[in-house]
């Protein structure tokens, strides 16, 4: 069985995001989102469904053009397909994603 800490390792890098696969099962993908305060706006659109809840800190996100302000135990559903940016984000901010992709062979 493997076990693990979703706090630990927890520093988050110098610039950007650093995503960790903590699951990865069949069409099922967990991981976990270590944000800098420092990172460029980049649009994901994604093929599959993701949920997202900001487990520590803040974010602004923007989801098909409209700002959603997220504080931590705050979750968004993102529809596959939908454009979405990480507009700003706190320090050390720490997000629990699950990716639900279509039917894998």
């Amino acid at each position: 069985m493997n076990t693990g800490n979703l706090f630990a390792d927890g520093t988050p890098p110098a610039q950007g995001e650093r995503f960790d696969v903590l699951l990865d099962h069949r069409n099922l993908v967990v991981e976990r989102i270590v944000s800098s305060g420092d990172v460029t706006p980049q649009t994901y659109v994604q093929p599959q469904d993701e949920w997202v809840v900001l487990v520590k800190g803040e974010a602004l996100l923007d989801v098909d053009g409209a700002p959603i302000e997220l504080k931590a135990g705050d979750h968004v559903f993102l529809p596959a397909h939908v454009p979405h940016t990480v507009r700003r984000v706190s320090e050390g901010a720490l997000w629990l994603a699950v990716h639900l992709h279509p039917e894998r062979t």
